[in-house]
């Protein structure tokens, strides 16, 4: 798995590719999204584009490092969600949970 952060204003924009399923990724999922947050950044887009798969591990990563930019008065949004994964996010109402949208640009400014 990657992770290739960019800064659009204030909005940190975290593009991972691979699959998110359970130890090293999640750990450094979340070691980047918390680096963010130490650093003052809260609104966070993470870019599922490149993602193919996310097994139950991989979604109690992304609800806990939602529930930690939440803490920080800070939102998350993810983007580009792929169809496998956005199934399994119907699947597990986590739809209901989650804001996505279709680009990184739609989501950044969703925040504004």
């Amino acid at each position: 798995m990657t992770i290739k952060e960019k800064m659009q204003g204030d909005v940190a924009i975290l593009s991972i590719k691979g699959n998110l399923m359970g130890e090293p990724d999640s750990t450094d999922v979340r070691d980047k999204v918390y680096s963010l947050l130490e650093e003052g950044f809260n609104k966070i887009v993470l870019d599922l584009g490149q993602v193919k798969w996310v097994n139950s591990s991989g979604l109690g990563t992304l609800i806990a490092v939602m529930t930690s930019i939440k803490n920080k008065g800070g939102e998350m949004r993810l983007a580009r969600v792929t169809d496998k994964v956005e199934s399994l996010f119907a699947i597990t109402q986590l739809i209901k949970v989650f804001k996505t949208y279709e680009t990184v640009d739609r989501a950044v400014a969703s925040f504004k």
